[in-house]
C-alpha cells in the first residue's frame, strides 16, 4: 500500500519534495535508507539526529499499518442486493479508518499535548526593567495574557502588583523552531490541527511549562519587585532602544538579580520598531558597556519588538537554552512562600456559596497534596504578638489547571477553608507556610553580616553609600516579604536590626536592604543572616 512522505511525524511538503527528488518517494524506501545518505542529501534542518528520527518514524508507520490490517477483518464480495445496505457502509467506515493511521497518531499527539499542558511549571522565569520598557507587552505576546489586571494599574498604566502567567515552549525539530503553544494557536489557520508548526505544518513537540513573574518597574516599588525577585529561576532584563542605557530602574533591578543571586539572564532589546537602525545600534553599544563586569556580561542581548511581537521566537529558543528548569527536591519538609493572597467572592454571592482565602505563591521544597494540613507564619497579629494561622488545602491550582498535588517550580495557588477576611488585599505577602509544626521561628530581630553597595544605583545621580548608624531606619526585603528595620546594634563585623513588624524566613534567605534617601527608599546593599535557625 502506497502513502505519502508527508504522513511521516516531522515531515513537511519541502523536505518530501526534496527527498521525492532524490528518489525516496514512499515511506517504504524512506525507512530502508541509512541516515547517513539522508544527510548527503543536504536538506535544510535535517541533521543526523532528524534523519534517525524520519526513518524511525516512518518504520513505525509501517510496523502499525501492518497491524491495522491483520486485525480488520478481510473484505468480502458484495452481492448488487447488499450494495447500501449498513453492512456495506461498516465496511467502508473499515476500509476508511485504514487509510488514516496517520491522522489517528497526530490526535493522538494532540491529546498528549493537552495533558502535558496541564501538568505544573517546572520553572520561573522575571522580567524586570525600567518603567515602560515593555515587560507588560512582552509577557502578553508569549501567553496572551495582559497581567496589569488591577483597576489602578489600568488606569495609571504601569505594573503595581507582581504579575503572573504561564506559557507552555513547544519545538518543530523540522524547522529548528521555538514558540509558545499561545504562539501556535495565534498562528494556526482555520481548519489546520492545533499544535502544528506554522512553516512546515508539521505537529510541534512539548518542551515544557513555565511561569512568568511580572515585576513592577516604577521607582517607588523597588522593594516589590525585589520580592518578586526572590521567586525567580532566570529573568529576561528589558530595556528599551528608544531610551538611554542605563536608567535609574534598570541599574537598580541588575543590582537586585546579583543580590539576589539570579545568574541566569537573557537581555531583552525592546521597542526596535520605534527608533531607526542606527539608533538601535547606539542603544546595544550602550548595553554592551553597562553590562561590563556585571552578573549579565555574558548574556545574550536579543532586539524585540514586543508589541508586534517580532523576534519572540528567538526569545522562546534563549528560554530554553539559557534558563533551564533547576532541579527542585520535593522529598524535604514542604515550605511554601507567599507572594499574593486574595478573596475570589464576588460581591452579592450567598453566603452558602462563598469560598475560602487563596493565597497564591511558589513551592520552595517538598510536596502538598490536597486535603493535607499547612501551618502559616507569622500569621495573625493580635495585641502584642503573633498567632500562626492553621488550615486545610482544599484545592491547588496553576493558571486555569487544577492540581492534586504541587511540588517545586511554577507559580501555584493554594485554595483554604479560611476565611476570606483573612487573605483579602494580599494581607498575607511574605508569610511561610508549611506542615503544621515544622515551620521556624518568628523572628523580632535578626543579626546581619552587611555588604553595602559602594553607589546608590537607583537615583538620577550617584550617590556615596555610607556606613549604616545606630538607630537608622531601614526597609528590608527578605523572600517576598518587606519590613521595617531600625539598627539596634553595631557590632564588630555584623548589625543587629529590630523588626517590625516580626518575619519568619528560610535559613540562607539574603536581606535586601534600603534607606530613605531623597525621600525615597533606595536599594543601599544587602545582609546575610548570623546564626540564625
Amino acid at each position: 500500500m502506497y502513502y505519502k512522505l508527508e504522513e511521516v511525524s516531522g515531515i513537511g511538503k519541502n523536505t518530501a519534495e526534496k527527498m521525492k527528488a532524490a528518489g525516496i518517494d514512499s515511506i517504504q524506501k524512506l525507512a530502508s535508507v541509512k541516515p547517513e545518505d539522508l544527510v548527503k542529501l543536504k536538506i535544510k534542518g535535517v541533521g543526523k539526529a532528524t534523519a534517525i528520527k524520519y526513518i524511525e518514524n516512518a518504520k513505525e508507520l509501517i510496523e502499525k499499518i501492518k497491524d491495522q490490517e491483520e486485525v480488520s477483518p478481510p473484505e468480502t464480495e458484495i452481492s448488487p442486493k447488499e450494495k447500501g445496505t449498513p453492512k456495506q457502509k461498516g465496511a467502508k467506515k473499515q476500509k476508511d479508518l485504514k487509510k488514516s493511521p496517520v491522522k489517528q497518531k497526530v490526535k493522538e499527539k494532540q491529546k498528549s499535548i493537552k495533558d502535558l499542558i496541564k501538568k505544573q511549571a517546572e520553572c520561573n522565569i522575571g522580567l524586570v526593567g525600567h518603567v515602560d520598557h515593555g515587560k507588560t507587552t512582552l509577557v502578553q505576546s508569549l501567553t496572551g495574557d495582559w497581567t496589569d489586571r488591577h483597576s489602578e494599574e489600568q488606569e495609571r498604566g504601569i505594573s503595581i502588583k507582581l504579575g503572573y502567567s504561564n506559557a507552555t515552549i513547544l519545538y518543530c525539530s523540522v524547522c529548528d523552531y521555538y514558540l509558545t503553544a499561545y504562539m501556535a494557536e495565534k498562528e494556526r489557520k482555520k481548519g489546520e490541527p492545533r499544535f502544528s508548526c506554522p512553516n512546515c505544518k508539521g505537529q510541534l513537540e512539548f518542551k515544557r511549562n513555565i511561569s512568568f513573574v511580572d515585576a513592577p518597574g516604577h521607582e517607588i516599588l523597588m522593594a516589590t519587585m525585589l520580592s518578586g525577585a526572590s521567586l525567580m529561576d532566570g529573568a529576561c532584563l528589558l530595556i528599551a532602544a528608544d531610551d538611554i542605557c542605563p536608567q535609574p530602574q534598570t541599574r537598580e533591578h541588575l543590582a537586585a538579580l546579583n543580590i539576589a543571586g539570579i545568574k541566569k539572564i537573557i537581555i531583552i532589546q525592546n521597542k526596535i520598531d520605534a527608533v531607526s537602525k542606527e539608533q538601535i545600534l547606539e542603544n546595544y553599544n550602550q548595553i554592551i558597556e553597562f553590562v561590563k563586569g556585571t552578573v549579565a556580561e555574558n548574556a545574550p542581548i536579543i532586539p524585540t519588538s514586543a508589541v508586534f511581537g517580532s523576534n519572540i521566537d528567538a526569545v522562546v529558543e534563549a528560554f530554553e537554552q539559557v534558563i533551564p528548569s533547576p532541579e527542585l527536591s520535593a522529598e524535604e519538609e514542604f515550605q511554601f512562600l507567599i507572594a499574593r493572597s486574595f478573596d475570589i467572592n464576588r460581591p452579592g454571592k450567598k453566603i452558602e456559596e462563598l469560598k475560602g482565602g487563596v493565597i497564591g505563591g511558589a513551592v520552595l521544597k517538598g510536596k502538598i497534596k490536597v486535603g493535607e494540613r499547612i501551618e502559616i507564619r507569622p500569621g495573625l497579629h493580635i495585641k502584642d504578638d503573633y498567632i500562626p494561622i492553621k488550615t486545610t488545602v482544599v484545592s491547588i491550582s496553576q493558571g486555569n489547571n487544577l492540581l492534586e498535588d504541587a511540588k517545586p517550580g511554577g507559580l501555584i495557588g493554594l485554595g483554604t477553608k479560611l476565611d476570606p477576611a483573612l487573605t483579602k488585599g494580599d494581607s498575607l505577602i511574605g508569610h511561610l507556610v508549611g506542615k503544621p509544626g515544622n515551620l521556624p521561628e518568628i523572628l523580632s530581630d535578626i543579626e546581619l553580616q552587611v555588604h553595602l553597595l559602594d553607589r546608590v544605583i537607583g537615583s538620577e545621580n550617584m550617590i556615596k553609600v555610607h556606613a549604616l548608624k545606630h538607630n537608622e531606619k531601614l526597609l528590608l526585603v527578605v523572600g517576598t516579604e518587606k519590613t521595617g528595620g531600625v539598627v539596634a546594634k553595631l557590632l564588630k563585623d555584623t548589625v543587629v536590626i529590630k523588626l517590625n513588624p516580626p518575619i519568619c524566613v528560610n535559613r540562607g534567605f539574603i536581606f535586601a536592604i534600603s534607606r530613605i534617601i531623597n525621600r525615597r527608599y533606595r536599594l543601599i546593599g544587602y545582609g546575610i543572616t548570623v546564626n540564625h535557625n
